[in-house]
């Protein structure tokens, strides 16, 4: 009997030992969160003082890129295009969880010519995005709308958000496609400048779907560790965004406090253009879906190399 029961104690000790036996962790202890200045990394400002998340604020997705693959980052905010990037380049490893926020483009003009995306033929137009998303959605509405960008419409690429929007507000252009919150600068700092298109409303004019512009996504192997810690996580994120949008005046201390837009005064205007939103993968799949297959046609590379499959959208 003694010899029985030493048996079945180490035959105990030894499953728990196996891996993936026993109970699973159901904490994670902090949470490494990677997010980007600006209208994507907004959203989740209402959590950056609470211990359970380590959140770290850069300047552009290539500064996450490297933690995300090497699992340094457990979850982060990032465009929607580089989140199918890093699907690819993770051999299937990240899952995206939500879109976060919609579409922030928008042209400004010094003038009252452009009304509709056909007047702007024969004019050109100062752009910053090359090579991501803001270039293949202005080449797809061009085209919808029977225009050719270098025949019809010069897009000129040659600068940067900040620089482009420094020299906009200069007047030094009387055109300009930016994103948020630059086009909130160039308007605060030059009035003779309007947003004559807003290219969130001209998507879904074109195709009858949303412009996502961020998601938030996770590891894989955080999400099978620990998706009772997601699933509060997530609860509170859309609390937070919630937040953001009703409350805008105590979000726009907290942007610009944590560093995420450069002051309270911008942020505050820039929120309600923002399109800081909570959209689930149920319902935010087909907006994604549209938008992948439309990168796809222009450049596969944009966003991988092909369409994300099923299993890059987290059900829970």
């Amino acid at each position: 009997m003694k010899r029985r029961h030493l048996v079945g104690v180490v035959l105990c000790l030894m499953l728990l030992l196996l891996p993936g036996c026993g109970e699973k962790a159901e904490e994670p202890g902090e949470i490494n969160i990677g997010v980007m200045r600006g209208p994507t990394g907004m959203g989740i400002v209402h959590l950056m003082e609470e211990d359970a998340y380590n959140i770290e604020v850069v300047g552009s997705p290539d500064d996450l890129i490297g933690k995300i693959i090497n699992g340094e980052i457990d979850l982060a905010a990032v465009p929607p295009n580089l989140a199918a990037i890093l699907y690819q380049r993770t051999e299937q490893n990240i899952e995206l969880l939500a879109i976060n926020t919609l579409g922030v483009l928008y042209i400004l003009e010094d003038g009252e010519e452009i009304n509709s995306i056909t007047d702007l033929a024969g004019r050109t137009l100062y752009a910053s995005g090359k090579g991501v998303i803001p270039e293949y959605v202005i080449l797809y509405l061009l085209k919808a709308h029977g225009l050719e960008a270098g025949r019809d419409v010069i897009l000129d690429f040659s600068t940067q958000h900040a620089d482009l929007a420094a020299t906009t507000a200069a007047g030094q252009h009387d055109l300009a496609l930016l994103p948020q919150p630059h086009v909130t600068s160039v308007l605060m700092q030059n009035q003779d400048f309007r947003i004559a298109l807003d290219i969130t409303e001209e998507w879904k004019n074109v195709t009858g779907s949303e412009l996502p512009m961020g998601v938030i996504i996770a590891q894989k192997e955080f999400i099978d560790n620990y998706e009772s810690s997601l699933l509060t996580f997530l609860e509170k994120y859309e609390q937070s965004i919630q937040l953001v949008n009703e409350n805008v005046a105590e979000s726009a201390a907290l942007i610009a406090k944590h560093d995420i837009l450069p002051n309270p005064e911008v942020a505050a205007e820039a929120i309600p253009l923002c399109n800081i939103v909570y959209i689930d993968t149920e319902k935010g799949k087909p907006y994604l879906e549209e938008l992948f297959s439309i990168l796809y046609e222009f450049n596969p590379d944009s966003i991988g190399g092909k369409i994300p499959d099923d299993k890059f959208y987290y059900c829970p």
